[in-house]
């Protein structure tokens, strides 16, 4: 194994960064092609050398890398004050071998791009988790923390190397263990049409706004700085914020500013825009959005977000008001957004797909013996509350927090995990992580 670290000091914060060769396909790893993976652990500077135990923090996304910390506060602290934290930049992402229109595009033909899209899915992530613990962190079982996608990670390694894990925690993310992204959007589009409501009774003003702005980009062609015509739809997934704390306010500001003193539309307004819509920094965000509910036996994801919103009329682009829409992918997106064109002819292909790998096994996850703690936030607009309760009957060793009193980003919030520490610790802590597991 070849194994290149580099090691510096943040603000209270030792940092030691790695970076390891995987096989790109853990079902052949001989077959010669492999990707960088890239883990940067954080400690405590005067800690450093003891053996604390380990927590890898599972990102959000699809398409998440891990987080880039510029001080010692929040979540990270918390978990400083008892573990060696591993942030680790899921393949695809950051420094593992990421993938953008560029990348794909060298792959090869739709077929071959579709191919190798497959392999940065939920198992994979896993096996380069599995494959980190024991050749990089000594085979010690470690602990989980997931954080949206990351339950949804979380699930799949207690499938597929549950002896590897120590104790589990997630926020915002437990998944449903059967699979349907069509059940997950006809869930999720009530909610979203709720936020929307609730978003034009804190700022009335910008109702009439938001109507202006969609009727000046249905008459004419308003262009964003990359080139590419911002359209009704793309301005209606400005929603997407709706799910997190200050989302209405990122959106409200947003507004606030997006009329110059005529009826043009501002250059900071399409400049924010487009920052917001582009999805340059994590194209696989959209590109696998819909995959991750594949599964053995689930049958095609058929673009169930495009289906769901079909069928409902209040989220048309000539509706008045306007509602924005939420965590969802189109298959339009893939025609005006720069940065994912080059990704359309292999979606196409994920979206008719029918022959899942598995990604959880429900036999496995009921016999789990994992402490696993799970904070699900009853107003989550991307995960369904419902699901996620389902989940915590379905797996063994499974604990549940239920609250209103945060957003999807709870996580930000030290309390949140200082809380789920203390619930597995509460019911016997974690699993013994001396032993070689």
């Amino acid at each position: 194994m070849t194994h290149r670290t580099t090691t510096y000091l943040l603000p209270g914060i030792h940092v030691t960064d790695h970076t390891v060769d995987v096989p790109l396909d853990w079902r052949r790893p001989d077959d010669g092609r492999t990707i960088s993976l890239f883990a940067r652990e954080l400690v405590d500077p005067l800690r450093r050398d003891e053996q604390l135990p380990v927590l890898v923090f599972l990102q959000g996304g699809p398409g998440g890398k891990g987080p880039r910390p510029v001080s010692r506060d929040g979540w990270v602290a918390e978990a400083l004050r008892t573990f060696r934290l591993v942030l680790l930049d899921q393949r695809g992402t950051g420094r593992s071998t990421r993938i953008d229109g560029r990348s794909i595009a060298a792959v090869g033909d739709a077929a071959a791009q579709a191919e190798y899209l497959e392999r940065f899915r939920a198992d994979s992530i896993v096996d380069d988790a599995e494959y980190l613990r024991r050749t990089v962190f000594g085979g010690r079982r470690w602990s989980t923390l997931g954080q949206s996608y990351g339950g949804f990670l979380t699930l799949t390694y207690l499938s597929r190397a549950p002896e590897g894990l120590a104790a589990c925690y997630v926020t915002g993310g437990l998944a449903g263990i059967h699979p349907s992204a069509a059940e997950v959007y006809r869930r999720t589009y009530p909610r979203t049409e709720r936020k929307n409501r609730a978003f034009a009774e804190r700022y009335p003003q910008d109702v009439d706004t938001v109507a202006r702005i969609a009727d000046r980009l249905a008459a004419d062609e308003v262009l964003l700085p990359d080139g590419d015509r911002l359209t009704v739809r793309r301005f209606q997934n400005l929603g997407i914020d709706f799910g997190m704390k200050p989302g209405y306010e990122r959106l409200h500001w947003l507004l606030d500013e997006a009329f110059d003193s005529g009826d043009r539309l501002s250059d900071t307004f399409l400049a924010q825009v487009w920052g917001r819509t582009s999805y340059v920094d994590n194209p696989l965000f959209i590109a696998l959005q819909e995959s991750i509910y594949g599964a053995a036996g689930s049958g095609a994801t058929a673009w169930a977000a495009q289906a769901e919103r079909d069928a409902r009329p209040a989220f048309a682009e000539t509706a008045r008001p306007l509602l924005f829409t939420g965590e969802m992918v189109y298959p339009w997106m893939f025609e005006e957004i720069r940065s994912l064109r080059p990704f359309q002819g292999a979606v196409e292909r994920l979206a008719a797909k029918t022959d899942w790998d598995p990604l959880y096994d429900p036999a496995v996850l009921e016999a789990s013996t994992v402490p696993l703690a799970a904070a699900v936030y009853h107003d989550d607009m991307y995960v369904d509350a419902q699901l996620q309760l389902e989940t915590v009957d379905a797996v063994g060793g499974a604990t549940a927090w239920v609250t209103n009193e945060y957003e999807h980003d709870g996580i930000q919030d030290a309390a949140v995990v200082r809380r789920l520490f203390s619930m597995v610790d509460e019911r016997g802590g974690r699993r013994a992580d001396e032993e070689q597991a």
